[in-house]
């Protein structure tokens, strides 16, 4: 096969993925990441002795993560420490109330049914479903490119579709199996992740809660942003060119096919492209008109995950109470959900959610301090000033002193926010979404933005604003379908 000059668009998972796969196969990439530095929303800065992961947090799906790095020979092991949280995380309801997730399956059994009589024997039936979902849809549905509902009439895949509960809510689902309104909490919660209320997501993604409570919470010792840093790795090691500052300005077209794109004023020629940069950004930013997927209409009718308001804080102390994980659910669910989607206001009483790493990992923050990034879900699109990011700073802070008992806010040394407004600067994101695409009914699997572009040979997209959706598994994953796409069209 004859090698090519091949561009990606942005070092986040997906890209990263598609790059390392191009260059195995032979490939000249060359990566082009806007910032400066690789990893996309997973980057990490340091600050007066504490290191931050700028956004992801949660290690779910380890086989999916390790299933990329033996492609290449090589484990996790090979770059960091991978230990297995316990508790997995705590729920927090009230600030006497309060459910930690013990990383032993015998021992969530237990605690379930201590909460809610026979629920110990639902939650086996439950999770049964939910293995059978994990095992079809992440090793199999999600590696489909979603260009064709043919794709699904594979008799492996097709003989266990209507298993799949791809039409049932995700709400009534664990509703079937469980009442106590705690219990549905912890059920529900990992589909936020997905970016939709659970009334809006299909019952597939019961899968969740099979990686998230029966596999476990897992974390690489040194931050979360050693995953990319591995991956970057392993690319390099394959040949794969990265630039750094380099902001891609337009792409050019000859004959039906992407012929150059322009970096930083200087116009190169290549001979293929996967965009993984936003989907909508690079459409109606970069490509000409009559070469693109989708109208503005298009994305103004989408369901778009919610954006966030972070921040990362240094406490000079330690903080008692809090586990790595903390989701702090501690307000109505019920009326976030309203805010977020229905409303799309900034909400009065938010949900919130704490990962102290410090709990954890000795080197994220000076000896005898905490390590602290709070995250707010919010509307896309909202409205966002430091004024505003301020007065929900105190909200959450004076609710994380009362569950802690303990003085905060007076003990800072380290404090910097993030907002809508730095996902469209840092990400050209649209309308500063964190997330992407909401996983609802509508916008699952095929119905998806496409991963190839309809009207040019050569041109793919990935991440995750397209298949297989949200979140870092399925990013590495989109890059590996769209790299494999391209690589077919060569």
């Amino acid at each position: 096969m004859k090698s090519k000059k091949v561009a990606v668009i942005g070092s986040g998972f997906s890209g990263l993925s598609a790059s390392t796969i191009l260059a195995n196969q032979g490939h000249e990439v060359h990566v082009y990441e806007k910032n400066n530095n690789i990893g996309g929303r997973a980057r990490q800065f340091s600050a007066d002795g504490f290191k931050f992961d700028m956004g992801p947090s949660w290690y779910w799906m380890p086989d999916v993560i390790e299933k990329f790095y033996n492609k290449f020979g090589y484990t996790s092991s090979d770059f960091y420490d991978l230990v297995k949280l316990d508790p997995g995380f705590k729920v927090i309801f009230s600030e006497d109330e309060e459910i930690s997730i013990p990383e032993n399956w015998e021992e969530l059994c237990e605690l379930f049914e201590q909460i809610e009589k026979g629920s110990s024997k639902n939650l086996e039936k439950f999770m049964k479903g939910a293995k059978y979902k994990y095992d079809i849809g992440v090793n199999h549905l999600v590696y489909q490119p979603g260009l064709s509902i043919f794709e699904l009439f594979r008799a492996d895949l097709f003989k266990g579709l209507f298993k799949m509960d791809v039409f049932s809510s995700f709400s009534s689902h664990v509703r079937k199996y469980f009442k106590d309104p705690r219990i549905i909490s912890i059920m529900e919660f990992p589909v936020l992740f997905l970016g939709a209320i659970p009334k809006k997501t299909p019952a597939l993604y019961s899968l969740m809660n099979y990686t998230g409570l029966k596999t476990g919470t897992f974390y690489p010792m040194g931050g979360f942003s050693k995953v990319p840093e591995a991956i970057h790795k392993i690319a390099e090691s394959q040949g794969v060119h990265f630039h750094l500052n380099s902001n891609i300005e337009n792409i050019l077209i000859k004959n039906n096919k992407v012929s150059h794109i322009i970096n930083n004023g200087i116009t190169e020629n290549i001979d293929g492209l996967i965009a993984t940069a936003d989907y909508h950004h690079v459409e109606q930013d970069l490509l000409p008109k009559k070469y693109r997927n989708y109208s503005e209409s298009y994305w103004q009718k989408k369901t778009f995950a919610p954006s966030s308001l972070i921040f990362y804080l240094g406490v000079d102390k330690k903080i008692p109470k809090l586990s790595h994980h903390n989701l702090f659910f501690d307000e109505s669910f019920d009326q976030h959900a309203k805010d977020l989607y229905t409303s799309k206001s900034w909400p009065d009483k938010p949900l919130f959610y704490t990962c102290c790493p410090s709990k954890t990992d000795p080197t994220v923050a000076p000896s005898g301090m905490e390590n602290l990034f709070i995250l707010i879900p919010i509307a896309a699109g909202l409205n966002d000033s430091e004024d505003i990011r301020e007065k929900y700073f105190k909200i959450i802070i004076e609710r994380l002193e009362k569950y802690t008992k303990t003085s905060i806010s007076d003990h800072l040394v380290y404090k910097k926010s993030y907002c809508i407004t730095n996902f469209k600067s840092d990400y050209n994101a649209y309308q500063g979404n964190a997330y992407g695409l909401a996983n609802t009914l509508m916008q699952t699997a095929n119905l998806k933005p496409k991963i190839k572009n309809k009207k040019l040979a050569n041109l793919f997209y990935a991440g995750q604003l397209t298949v297989p959706g949200p979140g870092v598994p399925p990013a590495i994953i989109s890059g590996e379908v769209a790299a494999n796409l391209l690589i077919k069209s060569c």
